[in-house]
């Protein structure tokens, strides 16, 4: 009985604390108007048959980079939809595997809405565009320059005022622009997960 009455007091002192940290969190400081967020990142996916076609090349993926942002503006809006713009360069590479071994390296232009009327919790939606080079050679795209884009949703978890782990799913999707032929392009479903560093 004693053993229980201490996880109790223990779970309800963490409770507390937690929540008291959730309180001192202020995320006006955190996303204040020049703030620099430097974020590696890490995820990877699989092509999917958006067509609906029998010829696919049943791609896989995994990828990585350094986004460099700024938070222009700082805290907007009002309500579930206050939040903070977030705009960022960040060198791009995707390695392909699984039926074909190739790459594809770039720049990436990022922006990222983070919504912060949850505290720590912090919800975001992105885009992004990246253009750069490539060897692979597939029926769907055949190429040395391509263009990638994606489009995603997720969620950053404050573990501290200035430091924040993240998780989330983009639809990617990766085409010439008609540059070169074939250009049919394909898309694909991925994941990322990143740490983001707010710096004075």
């Amino acid at each position: 009985m004693r053993a229980a009455v201490r996880v109790a007091v223990v779970v309800v002192v963490a409770l507390v604390a937690s929540a008291r940290a959730a309180v001192a969190y202020d995320a006006e400081e955190t996303f204040r108007q020049g703030r620099v967020v430097v974020s590696p990142e890490a995820g990877g996916g699989w092509q999917f048959h958006f067509e609906e076609r029998s010829d696919q090349s049943e791609l896989e993926m995994v990828n990585g980079g350094v986004r460099v942002g700024i938070v222009p503006v700082g805290v907007m809006g009002s309500g579930p939809l206050r939040g903070a713009l977030e705009l960022g360069l960040e060198p791009f590479y995707q390695r392909y595997t699984g039926t074909t071994s190739a790459f594809f390296a770039g720049l990436a232009g990022v922006g990222r809405y983070h919504f912060v009327a949850l505290g720590r919790f912090v919800p975001y939606v992105e885009l992004a565009a990246a253009a750069g080079g490539t060897d692979l050679r597939v029926r769907e795209i055949d190429s040395t320059f391509t263009f990638l884009l994606f489009a995603g949703a997720g969620a950053s978890v404050f573990v501290t005022d200035r430091t924040a782990v993240y998780a989330g799913y983009r639809l990617q999707h990766v085409s010439n622009g008609n540059t070169a032929s074939p250009n049919r392009g394909f898309e694909s479903h991925t994941a990322v997960v990143g740490v983001s560093f707010f710096l004075d």
